[in-house]
Protein backbone atom coordinates (compact mmCIF):
# COMPACT_ATOMS: atom_id res chain seq x y z
CA UNK A 1 0.00 0.00 0.00
CA UNK A 2 2.81 2.09 0.77
CA UNK A 3 3.97 1.95 -2.77
CA UNK A 4 0.91 3.38 -4.26
CA UNK A 5 2.14 6.37 -2.39
CA UNK A 6 5.46 7.45 -4.30
CA UNK A 7 3.45 7.03 -8.00
CA UNK A 8 2.64 10.15 -8.16
CA UNK A 9 5.90 11.45 -6.82
CA UNK A 10 7.45 9.19 -9.71
CA UNK A 11 5.28 10.72 -11.89
CA UNK A 12 6.00 13.90 -11.27
CA UNK A 13 9.74 13.57 -11.50
CA UNK A 14 9.61 11.91 -14.21
CA UNK A 15 7.72 14.50 -16.15
CA UNK A 16 9.97 17.12 -14.14
CA UNK A 17 12.84 15.29 -16.45
CA UNK A 18 11.43 15.09 -19.72
CA UNK A 19 10.86 18.88 -19.33
CA UNK A 20 14.34 19.37 -18.18
CA UNK A 21 15.47 17.26 -21.30
CA UNK A 22 13.55 19.06 -23.51
CA UNK A 23 14.82 22.30 -22.23
CA UNK A 24 18.20 21.54 -22.72
CA UNK A 25 17.91 20.24 -26.66
CA UNK A 26 15.85 23.24 -27.59
CA UNK A 27 17.24 25.93 -25.10
CA UNK A 28 13.77 27.93 -26.13
CA UNK A 29 13.20 28.44 -21.93
CA UNK A 30 9.55 27.14 -22.60
CA UNK A 31 9.41 23.84 -20.62
CA UNK A 32 11.71 25.31 -17.76
CA UNK A 33 8.65 26.69 -16.07
CA UNK A 34 6.80 23.28 -16.44
CA UNK A 35 9.33 21.62 -14.89
CA UNK A 36 9.19 24.24 -11.86
CA UNK A 37 5.49 23.63 -11.78
CA UNK A 38 6.28 19.59 -11.50
CA UNK A 39 8.70 20.40 -8.73
CA UNK A 40 6.23 22.43 -7.09
CA UNK A 41 3.73 19.07 -7.71
CA UNK A 42 6.69 16.51 -6.11
CA UNK A 43 5.96 18.33 -3.59
CA UNK A 44 2.71 18.67 -2.77
CA UNK A 45 2.55 14.91 -2.66
CA UNK A 46 5.13 14.49 -0.92
CA UNK A 47 2.81 16.58 1.86
CA UNK A 48 -0.03 14.44 0.85
CA UNK A 49 -1.73 16.45 -1.01
CA UNK A 50 -4.61 14.59 -3.28
CA UNK A 51 -3.81 14.15 -7.35
CA UNK A 52 -6.02 16.73 -8.48
CA UNK A 53 -4.42 19.74 -6.08
CA UNK A 54 -1.19 18.28 -7.48
CA UNK A 55 -2.43 19.03 -11.04
CA UNK A 56 -3.97 22.41 -10.36
CA UNK A 57 -0.54 23.45 -8.70
CA UNK A 58 1.23 22.51 -11.69
CA UNK A 59 -0.50 23.87 -14.04
CA UNK A 60 -0.98 27.56 -12.09
CA UNK A 61 2.64 26.98 -10.93
CA UNK A 62 3.66 26.63 -14.83
CA UNK A 63 1.54 29.55 -16.25
CA UNK A 64 2.06 32.14 -14.02
CA UNK A 65 6.29 31.57 -14.19
CA UNK A 66 5.79 31.06 -17.73
CA UNK A 67 3.54 34.71 -17.79
CA UNK A 68 5.41 36.48 -15.59
CA UNK A 69 9.87 35.38 -15.61
CA UNK A 70 9.98 34.08 -19.25
CA UNK A 71 9.73 37.75 -20.24
CA UNK A 72 12.61 38.94 -17.49
CA UNK A 73 14.86 35.68 -18.49
CA UNK A 74 14.52 36.07 -21.99
CA UNK A 75 15.75 39.52 -21.77
CA UNK A 76 18.79 38.62 -19.75
CA UNK A 77 19.76 35.44 -21.02
CA UNK A 78 19.13 35.75 -25.10
CA UNK A 79 22.02 37.16 -27.03
CA UNK A 80 21.84 40.99 -27.33
CA UNK A 81 20.90 41.86 -31.08
CA UNK A 82 23.61 43.66 -33.15
CA UNK A 83 21.98 46.60 -33.85
CA UNK A 84 23.23 47.12 -37.64
CA UNK A 85 22.00 50.99 -37.86
CA UNK A 86 20.44 50.79 -41.42
CA UNK A 87 17.25 52.80 -40.43
CA UNK A 88 20.02 55.59 -39.59
CA UNK A 89 20.69 55.43 -43.56
CA UNK A 90 16.84 56.98 -44.47
CA UNK A 91 16.36 60.40 -45.83
CA UNK A 92 19.78 60.73 -46.49
CA UNK A 93 21.22 62.25 -49.48
CA UNK A 94 22.83 60.14 -51.93
CA UNK A 95 25.56 60.95 -54.66
CA UNK A 96 24.72 58.54 -57.78
CA UNK A 97 28.08 57.17 -58.96
CA UNK A 98 26.01 54.93 -61.65
CA UNK A 99 23.18 55.82 -63.68
CA UNK A 100 20.24 54.25 -62.06
CA UNK A 101 17.63 52.05 -64.30
CA UNK A 102 15.13 49.22 -62.35
CA UNK A 103 14.40 48.10 -65.57
CA UNK A 104 18.22 47.94 -66.96
CA UNK A 105 18.95 46.38 -63.18
CA UNK A 106 21.94 49.44 -63.01
CA UNK A 107 22.55 52.18 -60.45
CA UNK A 108 25.09 52.68 -57.73
CA UNK A 109 25.83 55.80 -55.22
CA UNK A 110 28.12 57.05 -52.89
CA UNK A 111 26.89 56.96 -48.64
CA UNK A 112 28.91 57.76 -45.86
CA UNK A 113 32.16 56.87 -48.60
CA UNK A 114 30.83 53.50 -49.28
CA UNK A 115 29.14 52.39 -52.76
CA UNK A 116 25.46 51.03 -52.51
CA UNK A 117 23.67 49.57 -55.00
CA UNK A 118 20.36 51.21 -55.71
CA UNK A 119 16.81 51.26 -57.10
CA UNK A 120 14.91 53.78 -57.56
CA UNK A 121 11.57 53.85 -56.05
CA UNK A 122 9.34 53.57 -59.40
CA UNK A 123 10.75 52.90 -62.44
CA UNK A 124 9.47 56.39 -64.29
CA UNK A 125 12.36 57.46 -62.30
CA UNK A 126 15.96 57.92 -63.94
CA UNK A 127 19.04 58.99 -62.51
CA UNK A 128 21.96 60.11 -64.17
CA UNK A 129 25.66 60.15 -62.74
CA UNK A 130 26.29 63.11 -60.42
CA UNK A 131 22.40 63.32 -59.63
CA UNK A 132 21.80 63.90 -55.66
CA UNK A 133 18.84 61.35 -54.37
CA UNK A 134 17.09 60.78 -50.36
CA UNK A 135 17.27 57.32 -49.54
CA UNK A 136 13.51 56.32 -48.84
CA UNK A 137 13.98 52.59 -47.99
CA UNK A 138 16.13 50.21 -47.42
CA UNK A 139 15.51 46.44 -49.30
CA UNK A 140 18.14 43.94 -48.55
CA UNK A 141 21.45 45.42 -49.80
CA UNK A 142 19.91 47.92 -51.94
CA UNK A 143 18.67 51.51 -51.19
CA UNK A 144 15.67 52.56 -52.42
CA UNK A 145 15.90 56.30 -53.97
CA UNK A 146 13.59 59.31 -54.58
CA UNK A 147 15.36 61.59 -57.27
CA UNK A 148 15.76 65.39 -54.93
CA UNK A 149 13.85 67.26 -57.99
CA UNK A 150 10.68 65.01 -57.52
CA UNK A 151 11.16 65.45 -53.44
CA UNK A 152 10.51 69.29 -54.33
CA UNK A 153 8.51 69.32 -56.94
CA UNK A 154 6.09 67.73 -54.51
CA UNK A 155 6.45 70.05 -51.54
CA UNK A 156 5.47 73.05 -54.18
Amino acid sequence: MALFRFVPILFWLCLMILFLVIEAVTVGLATIWFAAGALTAIIASALGVGFLGQMVLFFVVSFLLLFFTRPIAVKYLSPHKVRTNYEDVIDKTVKITEGVDNIGGTGKALLNGQEWTVRTYTDTYLLEKGDLAKVKAVEGVKLILVPLDALESEKQ
